[in-house]
């Protein structure tokens, strides 16, 4: 590429990994050498988005929302979504929010709730942040006007596998949804905001190793965002699976940016495999709550026999256990499924807590009512993450990671059941105090032409992300062995090598700050397409490596070849660009 410009700042590291060849570099060059022309703005009737803001906050979900409600006021916040249509994973969320509110509970009680799920990998000072701060959560969401469920008594509650208490506040079996809701209302109406949807962000800009900003394609140009901090709020990668109750945007870009760029990641072999996810051929894994089994559903195999009786806690043991047990009686039957009968919580309770359960049993022909309904195991929740501190920051000066793609220390080999959506208010409620740097003056954009003179890939990314998400699940599913997680991280790797030689692709991450890049719809489309391919390859790069790394089961991540815990294991999963991966300690360990 060529330009008559004057020189600009160093580009971003691109972040690829030591293993890939030399092809990379040469493809690098290969892009550079298209060519570039000046062109005259393109015209919109949206106003132009401005080149600088003092914090660009990345997803939409719970996390982003109240992140961008509980930033400090007076600051120009931009508030990005890559999709303009399907609900965010926060959304999906029914079972509830845990925060201690009844005089029988206690925060001791949350908290070593929360430690004993976490099997030995909760940093301490981190669940006592969350168990602490919740009661005041929970006040702020009801003066935003959460309509959680009440009883005459006050708020209502329930019970879900592992609490020892009842605390799950909830709104019916919607609660992510009111709780997106009422945090969508308060957000805009703040001074200072702009939201744009369907705006994805392509890569992180580091310069002088602090994130100063990203690089997004805006109405079909790429261009650069200048930010005194980027907050990646963008969820968790459960989409990398086959099987998931998440939706397609839960593809964990926001960690493979976050890596690329240079920031710490940690736990990403923790992944929780909720066990009941309605299981039929050619329909969505609809999630059936936890709260459901609270309120005295049970587990059953065909023949009527509990597939988890020998646990302790039975249909309400943690759920790495109970997805275990689910998964070893389908294998021993040779069934894709088990059975969760609803009958023993009773029509009025059923018809009253849990209305969009029965109506999607009910779309699908199913009758809960009547008869059992089909459920088996899905990816659900990523305990790993990008590494944060108490208030939410990331290794990589200049960038910030709340909720889902974060890790905090929160929630450690185990998530204990409805603590992730306290968690996105909490951590997001400490960036209230954020303070920012002085930006620099704006610099002007070069408005460029990306002109391909060099054949596309020819392979179809959405294909492979179907192959690539059946690896995952097979893989590095609920069980695993190093019998095949090496040759899936062989393969991947391979595969990233590959891809990196795409031209469009390459050029595109190479890119100078300050280079605005006009695409025509058609470069558009292969951008994304191949740019989701690229990212899911790095995560699933770092999920499989992560669990070969780690010999020993523990939590959310199970190897029937190493199937004990071991006390030297006691530690952190940490992987960093450049480098294998390595330990840390377990806060208050």
């Amino acid at each position: 590429m060529t330009s008559g410009s004057a020189a600009s700042p160093a580009p971003p590291s691109s972040g690829l990994p030591r293993e890939q060849p030399d092809g990379e570099s040469r493809a690098a060059d290969s892009a550079f050498s298209h060519t570039r022309t000046a062109v005259s703005p393109e015209p919109t009737s949206a106003a132009p988005l401005a080149g600088q803001w003092d914090v660009v906050v990345i997803g939409s979900g719970a996390a982003g929302l109240m992140t961008a409600l509980e930033l400090p006021a007076g600051l120009r916040v931009l508030l990005l979504s890559k999709n303009s249509g399907p609900p965010s994973a926060s959304r999906w969320a029914q079972g509830g929010i845990a925060a201690v509110t009844r005089a029988d509970d206690s925060f001791d009680s949350h908290i070593q709730d929360t430690l004993r799920a976490g099997a030995g990998l909760c940093d301490r000072d981190a669940v006592e942040l969350l168990v602490r701060q919740a009661p005041a959560c929970v006040e702020r969401l009801l003066q935003l006007g959460m309509d959680f469920d009440r009883t005459p008594g006050g708020l209502s509650t329930t019970l879900e596998a592992a609490h020892s208490h009842r605390r799950v506040l909830h709104a019916q079996d919607r609660t992510g949804g009111a709780l997106v809701d009422a945090l969508e209302r308060e957000v805009l109406r703040r001074p200072g905001l702009v939201q744009r949807k369907g705006m994805p962000a392509l890569q992180l800009w580091v310069e002088a190793g602090c994130c100063v900003g990203l690089q997004v394609l805006d109405r079909g140009s790429v261009r650069w965002l200048r930010a005194g901090a980027v907050v990646l709020a963008s969820g968790g990668g459960g989409h990398l699976f086959a099987h998931t109750t998440n939706p397609s945007q839960a593809s964990g870009d926001g960690v493979a940016m976050a890596w690329s760029a240079g920031a710490r990641v940690r736990d990403l072999e923790f992944v929780q495999f909720h066990p009941t996810a309605l299981m039929l051929p050619g329909a969505p894994h609809f999630l059936i709550s936890e709260a459901v089994r609270g309120e005295g559903a049970r587990l059953q195999d065909a023949h009527g026999v509990s597939p988890v009786q020998d646990l302790p806690g039975g249909d309400l043991a943690p759920r790495d256990q109970v997805s275990r047990a689910l998964a070893r009686r389908m294998q021993a039957q040779g069934v894709e499924h088990l059975w969760l009968d609803m009958r023993p919580v009773g029509r009025e309770r059923l018809e009253r807590q849990f209305p969009t359960i029965l109506g999607r049993c009910h779309e699908l022909g199913l009758r809960p009512l009547e008869r059992p309904i089909p459920v088996a195991p899905a990816a659900h929740y990523w305990m790993g993450g990008i590494a944060t501190d108490l208030n939410a920051a990331t290794s990589l000066p200049g960038l910030y990671a709340v909720g889902e793609v974060a890790c905090t220390g929160v929630h450690g080999a185990n998530r204990l059941a409805s603590n992730s959506l306290m968690e996105c208010l909490v951590f997001a409620r400490q960036l209230r105090n954020l303070r920012l740097q002085p930006l620099p003056p704006p610099a002007a954009e070069r408005r460029c032409r990306w002109t391909e003179d060099s054949p596309s890939e020819a392979r179809d990314p959405q294909a492979e992300i179907v192959e690539l998400r059946q690896l995952c699940w097979q893989a590095a599913g609920v069980e695993r062995s190093a019998g095949g997680l090496t040759p899936a991280l062989h393969w991947v790797r391979q595969r990233r090598a590959e891809l990196a030689l795409a031209p469009l692709l390459s050029g595109i991450r190479t890119l100078e700050p300050g280079d605005a890049v006009v695409l025509n719809p058609e470069e558009q489309r292969r951008l994304l397409q191949l740019q989701e391919l690229q990212q899911r390859l790095v995560l699933a790069n770092l999920l499989i490596e992560a669990a070969l790394f780690r010999n020993e089961s523990r939590g959310g991540h199970f190897r029937r070849d190493a199937p004990a815990s071991q006390p030297f294991w006691r530690v952190h999963t940490v992987q960093e660009r450049d480098r294998p991966p390595s330990t840390a300690a377990v806060q208050g360990a």
